[in-house]
């Protein structure tokens, strides 16, 4: 499979602060941007099934979960938090997309460090827990939310919209409670429903929309036997198409690494939710024996404007990157193309690994604290010790 490798990644994503927000789908590729940043592994099914857990793979959790009390009620929090010497990467467990819990999340924004990349969807909870009638107030609270994160965050900040991913004919999960199961029968119509409005505003308000409802259209044998959740090898393509696109805003080439695995533990990945029953083979065939489809072009709701002119930041990038403006055709199923952000890549430098090299942030010019290797970081706090406001309070661990 190609896709982004470990060592990509953690370079790309250096000295950079990464925000998740969203439901049990975003918490997981939250846990595969943690994992592939220390590793180069695949999430195991207990990781991807596990929720509220005190740690995994270094990381913190700060709010919520475990630390109060599990289930599965809109009113359900989980903060996540992992920082290495140069990575500082959040999950925020959201049932709506606005909200007063939102609103503390965007003063945490306003008032504390900004994010690089923001990656965020909320559809499904939304509109199957809060309102019979869901169109009207969905849409209603995405325009205010997508309204009030543009005013927060500085122009460089890659904000990313996810679609919701294709549901089962017969789901279940934590947010479907007996009160609503009568919706099941049409949710996944719902769904499509909703990212049409959803891809369509967050176009509208300047976001990028990355579509994996299309992506993943022939890849259901990829989703769990629940109906809802996807495996191990479906969040390492969510996480390379994220990264990939992340590299393409910030006119860094990036070519894919070929992950070899055996076909044994290919199938297993595929395979290890699934009931046989409920097991949907592929509907198209694939020459290149990928395990997903290399067809990028998305059902076509928007009209991708043309790229704007690019100002090229300094050539000579190593390591399997390079600075050029994207392809005239690149990553398509990303349906608003950004123009090239001011980008900061430490790893260009002759000297990277030493302790004579000084990073900054990479969106805003601010600089944060020399770090014990003696890079500059911007992380508010060494690597040993790390720090999350919210609501006024503060946390250290």
């Amino acid at each position: 499979m190609n896709c982004v490798s470990h060592r990509q990644a953690s370079q790309l994503l250096h000295n950079k602060f990464i925000v998740v927000l969203g439901d049990s789908i975003q918490r997981a590729v939250y846990k595969d941007i943690v994992l592939l940043l220390q590793k180069e592994k695949f999430l195991s099914t207990s990781q991807l099934k596990r929720k509220g857990e005190e740690c995994f793979e270094q990381d913190c959790l700060v709010e919520g979960g475990s630390l109060n009390r599990l289930h599965n009620g809109t009113g359900y929090r989980e903060v996540r938090q992992f920082q290495s010497a140069h990575h500082l990467v959040r999950f925020y467990f959201v049932t709506r997309v606005y909200s007063p819990y939102m609103r503390s999340i965007l003063e945490d924004f306003r008032n504390g460090l900004k994010p690089d990349v923001i990656i965020f969807n909320s559809c499904v909870w939304d509109i199957s827990r809060y309102n019979s009638s869901w169109l009207e107030n969905y849409r209603e609270n995405l325009c205010t939310f997508f309204a009030e994160l543009r005013k927060i965050v500085p122009q460089e900040t890659l904000a990313i919209w996810n679609l919701t991913m294709p549901l089962g004919e017969t789901i279940k999960g934590g947010f479907l409670v007996p009160e609503i199961e009568h919706k099941v029968s049409h949710l996944r119509y719902d769904v499509i429903e909703a990212n049409f409005f959803s891809g369509t505003l967050a176009n509208a308000y300047g976001m990028d929309v990355l579509d994996l409802h299309f992506q993943f259209r022939f890849s259901l044998q990829h989703r769990t036997w629940d109906g809802v959740h996807w495996n191990a090898l479906a969040h390492r393509k969510i996480t390379s198409l994220l990264l990939e696109h992340s590299a393409q805003a910030w006119g860094v080439t990036m070519q894919l690494a070929v992950v070899e695995h055996s076909q044994d533990s290919s199938q297993l990945l595929a395979n290890e939710n699934s009931k046989p029953a409920e097991r949907r083979p592929s509907r198209r065939n694939f020459s290149s024996g990928e395990e997903f489809s290399n067809d990028f072009q998305p059902f076509s709701f928007l009209n991708n404007p043309q790229p704007r002119a690019y100002q090229l930041p300094p050539p000579g990038l190593k390591n399997g990157f390079s600075y050029g403006p994207p392809d005239k055709h690149h990553q398509q199923n990303v349906m608003r193309r950004r123009h090239v952000r001011h980008h900061y890549a430490p790893y260009t430098h002759p000297n990277h690994g030493q302790n004579s090299h000084h990073g900054h942030h990479g969106h805003d010019g601010h600089h944060g604290y020399h770090g014990h290797h003696g890079y500059h970081s911007h992380h508010g706090h060494d690597s040993h010790h790390g720090h999350y406001s919210h609501n006024g309070h503060h946390y250290y661990y």
